[in-house]
């Protein structure tokens, strides 16, 4: 069975409101993040805030990067029943998330690399090396 085929209601995802038990709706979909939350790049207890509510705005808004969005695929585990959101929140969108490229979907290695190399090449005629 596709893990995209089963529907939860929202009271049901809303239970796992917690670190050792985290799951997100963004994008239609149901996310089980439990065992990425020592990963996630800005703490996991960002993921914990973003429980018991469609996170979906929550999630682009940051700008995730192309690599964040297709990482996220595997811990899809089915979708969400937009009828059972509450009220203040069925104008989400509930539409699969397109991955789109971004300016600023890069890592910090890509500007510290290049600083490093530009330090080093001013520095190198000013160090002494001895034999």
């Amino acid at each position: 069975m596709d893990s995209n085929s089963k529907v939860y209601t929202f009271d049901e995802v809303a239970k796992h409101n917690h670190e050792k038990d985290c799951w997100l709706i963004i994008s239609g979909y149901v996310y089980d993040v439990t065992s990425y939350l020592p990963d996630h790049p800005g703490g996991g207890e960002l993921l914990v805030l973003a429980v018991e509510k469609d996170a979906t705005f929550d999630f682009k808004s940051v700008g995730h990067s192309e690599t964040a969005q297709e990482r996220m695929k595997k811990y899809q585990i089915g979708k969400i029943d937009p009828l059972t959101l509450p009220t203040e929140q069925k104008h989400v969108e509930t539409t699969p998330h397109k991955p789109t490229k971004s300016l600023l979907s890069f890592s910090p290695l890509h500007v510290l690399i290049p600083l490093l190399l530009f330090v080093l090449a001013i520095a190198f005629p000013y160090l002494k090396i001895k034999a």
